[in-house]
């Protein structure tokens, strides 16, 4: 068992935190196919609900990897437990049960505050506890749970738990999927939560540490860099959840026939994480993000949104997105390089990752609010794609001063 470990590049000490990311962010994605048109056809604005819940997540994924340093990373995870089980409670209980939008928003932004501090304060966890030479292989691991619990396995059980158990049902049963993720990753877990490579010196605590941890950008500009290529990396992700239902209903594709083609097309984008932590880790992290990463979404995301035109069938318009998913993943080896820039703060700079993945939550629905109306959605298809050249360009001035 330890040999397979070892091989794949999955901490052994943290395998049960892995299981509870997993199980809780399949609560997170219950909502993920079915939401945007529940709230449209209620008469709201689901772009309003998504981009101001984009902010909340930005903000917490940023703060996540600093107050981990600051409380410790079980402590930050329970409070993003606690926060998002009070999101959800007031969402489905006040808000979705009254369609009352104002209350919408304000519930749907604490559920957003609430996953980043569990979900990426593990990453953290991850780059404290990892040998350095399978970093980025430790990092797809987490990106194949994340992502398979998210967009895969909550998007399944969400268009099934609505079909058979009704919307608030479905949405209150999030809480018992946080539930037991949670007591997998840090009751059951046993891993050591401290710096592996701290040795003596441990992270200054408090405001003064929470501030230089902020300061990282200003004192270290690749991070900067790093962390805008993060935010561009699934920015086309939180586009397409909140247009292309829409879109496709052009063209004759039902809503279950696109829940399971997100759904489907995502289990071929968790595999890759593993299949380009390892890749990075062999023909170097910067590579992998830029062929693979930027140039090949590039190509993908016009593919996927041109499909229904150039071939108007089921299988052609999976194959289009399965390749948009599979080079999604190319930016794997991010998370194992924008830490190596530094010897100190690493927390601090997983962080700024963070804060990308956070912010791609609120600008991929921003963008498609601000576009819609002037460029209609193939100007917005083509802005995706320019943000992702754009990101393959920044990624040749993110390199450590020991390049791998």
């Amino acid at each position: 068992m330890k040999n397979i470990f070892r091989k794949t590049g999955m901490p052994e000490s943290l395998g049960w935190g892995y299981l509870g990311v997993l199980i809780f962010m399949m609560g997170d994605g219950i909502e993920q196919t079915w939401l945007s048109r529940y709230i449209t056809d209620a008469g709201f604005n689901a772009a309003e609900l998504f981009s101001l819940y984009g902010i909340m997540v930005a903000l917490s994924s940023w703060l996540s990897g600093v107050i981990a340093e600051t409380w410790g990373v079980k402590r930050t995870m329970l409070a993003g437990f606690i926060l998002y089980c009070l999101g959800v409670a007031g969402f489905a209980g006040i808000g979705m049960a009254n369609m009352n939008f104002p209350v919408l928003l304000l519930t749907y932004a604490i559920k957003g505050l609430g996953y980043p501090l569990f979900a990426y304060t593990f990453m953290v966890w991850i780059t404290y506890r990892t040998e350095k030479s399978v970093l980025s292989s430790a990092q797809g691991w987490f990106w194949f749970v994340f992502t398979g619990g998210l967009n895969v396995l909550g998007a399944y059980y969400g268009v099934f738990a609505v079909r058979h158990f009704g919307v608030l049902p479905t949405l209150w049963s999030a809480l018992l999927f946080a539930a037991v993720g949670a007591g997998f990753a840090l009751w059951i877990n046993k891993s050591a939560a401290t710096n592996l490579y701290a040795g003596d010196e441990e992270p200054t605590g408090g405001i003064r540490g929470l501030i230089r941890g902020l300061g990282i950008m200003k004192r270290e500009p690749k991070v900067l860099l790093g962390g805008i290529v993060r935010v561009i990396n699934t920015t086309s992700q939180f586009a397409f959840v909140v247009f292309m239902p829409l879109y496709l209903t052009r063209y004759g594709i039902t809503d279950g026939q696109w829940a399971s083609i997100w759904g489907s097309i995502f289990i071929l984008n968790i595999l890759f994480n593993l299949v380009f932590g390892i890749v990075g880790d062999k023909i170097g992290w910067n590579r992998t993000v830029t062929w693979f990463g930027g140039v090949g979404c590039a190509v993908t995301v016009l593919l996927f949104y041109y499909s229904p035109q150039l071939l108007n069938q089921y299988w052609f318009i999976f194959l289009c997105g399965a390749l948009w998913c599979i080079m999604l993943a190319g930016y794997v080896p991010l998370s194992a390089l924008v830490p190596s820039l530094v010897e100190k703060d690493k927390g601090a700079a997983v962080s700024v990752l963070n804060l990308g993945a956070g912010l791609a939550a609120f600008v991929g629905p921003a963008l498609v609010r601000i576009l819609e109306k002037p460029v209609g959605y193939t100007g917005i298809a083509w802005t995706l794609a320019g943000l992702y050249v754009v990101s393959a360009i920044l990624t040749q001035f993110i390199r450590p001063s020991a390049d791998r």
